[in-house]
Order: structure tokens, then C-alpha cells, then sequence
């Protein structure tokens, strides 16, 4: 993957990992399994509902479960490597190993924003245009806008690669993090890596930056508009869009924190990682479930299939 010849005679790189002690990685171990295993089950759970229950075929849940999809996706380039590092004393990783860790994370990453906002323009036209909600999220659009957000985080983390292939791996080999990420890799660049880092800063921060402040605008506007319903109405959307935008929050807060400033401590940014790695796609399936009647009651009814099929 990535060039090879004399400017490349770095092959594996060594993960510095999250501590440093033996007994806190281990420790670590103890709460990172039990999260990415609800975070894998949690999510599945969601896809599988959406996609049996007949009660959930509006465009909502359709977008739902593919935010689902990405977060067992996103969750899987990261962590699993990483909890299996925390029982290993070094932590080792191939170039290309590394690479295509960048290269998922950073298009898992990029399509969940992108699913965000397709998921804030649904709740615009339901909640704005109600009338015309079915004539304009028509199965076709959800398709296509579902798919434009794996277009888009495709082309973003090409993008990514494309700049950091052509970068010369000549000696350090310890990456300062306990995952691959760009600007601690581009920090063993034989090279000035100023402009690259530019680069993939204002590619990641820029995408971060504006998909924020669109998904704020139109939360802003569809509250505005709440003001016109009736009190029923206006309880059941705020109720769903509060979980969209607690979500939202979530994602952002740490995505904006690492890649709109200078790298200050990796420690820091180290921890802040963390959250966006391995506790938000955890939470994801439990605001939008804790939140959603509609969701919990088709989560029951599967379930009591499950079980009297298995009486039967």
C-alpha cells in the first residue's frame, strides 16, 4: 500500500497503547470488551429490528439502522486491535496495517457525519413540511442519500491516504497513540509533514466544522418551528430530535477538540479519542432506543417472537 523502495524502510510500527501499567491496561481490558460487545449488540439489535418490524419502515429508522451499520463498522476498526493490544506488552502494527486502519476509520468516521446530517434534513422535512413528508423522502432519495454518505466518506479517506502514501518512513517507528491516526503517523515522516498535516487537518476539521453548523442551523430551525404545533406534536418531536441532538454532541465535541487546534498533549487527545472510539458508538443505540416507544415496542415484539418460537 504504501510506496516501497529506500525511502520506505520502516515496515512495523510500535503502538505506544493508552497506559503505560500493566494493571490499568488490564483494567482497561475489563471495561473495553464489555462495551465493544454492547456496542456490537446494541446496534445489530437495532439493524435487526428496523429490518423485520413491519412498524418501522418510515425513512427515520431506515437511516437508524444504517447509522447502526457504520457505528459496528467504525467501533470494529478500532477497538478490537486495541483490546487485544492491552494484553500484549508490545503492540505492534505493519504499515499497511496501519494504513488501512486510517483509511476505515477516517470513511466509517466521515459517512456517521454525513448519516447525521441526512438524519437532520428527515427530521426538517417531518417536522417543517409534514404534508408533503412521504411525496419528498421517498424510498428512492433514502437510498440515495444513504449511499451519497458512503460516497462521500470513501472520497474523504482516499483523499486522506492518497496525501500520507507519499510520505517517507524512514526511521522512528513509535506511534505516539494507542490506534493509527494521521497526525500522529505524519509525526515519523522523514520529511516536514507541515503541509500534509494542513492538508488532512482542514479535510478532516473542515468536513467536522460545517457538517456541525448545518446540523445546528437546522435543529435551530426545526425548534423555531415546534412553536406553531400543538403541545403533543411538540413533545413527540422534541423528544426525538433531543436524542438526535444529544448524539450529535457527542460525536462532535471530541471530532472539533482534536482536529480544530494544535496537537498540545497526545495524553489528552489520547483520552478524548477514546470516547469517540469506543463509548459514543455504545450510547448511540441507547438514546435513540431509551427515547423511542415506537423502537422499544418492536424491540419487545421481536423478542416475544424469539421466545415462543423457541417454546415451539
Amino acid at each position: 500500500m504504501g510506496p516501497k523502495g529506500s525511502t520506505n524502510n520502516v515496515t512495523e510500527l510500535i503502538l505506544t497503547g493508552l497506559f503505560q501499567d500493566p494493571e490499568v491496561q488490564r483494567a482497561c481490558f475489563m471495561v473495553f470488551l464489555p462495551v465493544y460487545l454492547a456496542t456490537v449488540v446494541g446496534n445489530g439489535l437495532i439493524v435487526l429490528t428496523v429490518s423485520v418490524s413491519k412498524s418501522l419502515h418510515s425513512p427515520m429508522y431506515f437511516f437508524l439502522s444504517s447509522l447502526s451499520l457504520v457505528e459496528i463498522s467504525y467501533s470494529s476498526t478500532i477497538v478490537p486491535k486495541v483490546i487485544t493490544d492491552l494484553l500484549s506488552e508490545i503492540k505492534t502494527i505493519s504499515l499497511e496495517g496501519c494504513l488501512t486502519q486510517i483509511f476505515f476509520f477516517h470513511f466509517f468516521g466521515v459517512t456517521e457525519i454525513l448519516l447525521l446530517v441526512v438524519m437532520a434534513y428527515d427530521r426538517y422535512v417531518a417536522i417543517c413540511k409534514p404534508l408533503h413528508y412521504m411525496n419528498i423522502m421517498s424510498r428512492q432519495l433514502c437510498h440515495v442519500l444513504v449511499t451519497a454518505s458512503w460516497v462521500g466518506g470513501f472520497l474523504h479517506s482516499i483523499i486522506q491516504i492518497l496525501i500520507t502514501i507519499q510520505l517517507p518512513f524512514c526511521g522512528p517507528n513509535v506511534v505516539d497513540h494507542y490506534f493509527c491516526d494521521l497526525l500522529p503517523l505524519f509525526k515519523l515522516a522523514c520529511t516536514d509533514t507541515f503541509v500534509e498535516g494542513v492538508s488532512v487537518l482542514a479535510n478532516s476539521g473542515l468536513i467536522a466544522l460545517c457538517s456541525f453548523l448545518i446540523l445546528m442551523f437546522s435543529y435551530i430551525v426545526i425548534l423555531v418551528h415546534l412553536r406553531n404545533h400543538s403541545a403533543e406534536g411538540r413533545r413527540k418531536a422534541l423528544s426525538t430530535c433531543a436524542s438526535h441532538i444529544t448524539v450529535v454532541i457527542l460525536f462532535f465535541g471530541p471530532a472539533i477538540f482534536l482536529y480544530m487546534r494544535p496537537s498540545s498533549t497526545f495524553t489528552a487527545d489520547k483520552l478524548v479519542a477514546v470516547f469517540y472510539t469506543v463509548v459514543t458508538p455504545m450510547l448511540n443505540p441507547i438514546i435513540y432506543t431509551l427515547r423511542n416507544t415506537e423502537v422499544k415496542n418492536a424491540m419487545r415484539r421481536l423478542w416475544g417472537k424469539k421466545k415462543n418460537s423457541g417454546v415451539g
